[in-house]
């Protein structure tokens, strides 16, 4: 198993950044991508970010340069840094692994809360 642990969420007011990191432990020797994900309430679960084992990111079309994913393979810590936060950022964050070795698998955190309000 693997075990994604999320933190660095929180309140701010718009315009401002957050910081959230994930941390896996485990077995954890076949991860690939390291990413997040963020569910606003009443929407489905979207892609926010990910990070390859090269450490090359891709992002979904809303991040729009706003938001950084970076990756730390020697502990498995997997970062991203949100810029110029806006009111519909709000929402909860997953952090999320996947390897297709032996087999496909998805691995998910608990998720961490991030509030943007004036």
């Amino acid at each position: 198993q693997v075990h994604l642990v999320e933190s660095g969420g929180g309140l701010v007011h718009p315009g401002e950044s957050l910081k959230l990191s994930c941390r896996a432990s485990g077995s954890i020797s076949n991860i690939g991508a390291l990413g997040w994900y963020r569910q606003i309430p009443g929407k489905d679960r979207d892609f926010v970010a990910r990070v390859g084992p090269d450490g090359t990111p891709s992002y979904a079309r809303f991040v729009r340069s706003r938001f950084t994913g970076s990756r730390d393979s020697a502990t498995n810590t997997v970062f991203l840094k949100m810029n110029s936060l806006r009111p519909e950022d709000t929402a909860v964050y997953y952090c999320h692994a996947h390897s297709l070795v032996p087999t496909r698998t998805d691995y998910w955190g608990q998720g961490t809360q991030v509030t943007v309000s004036s």
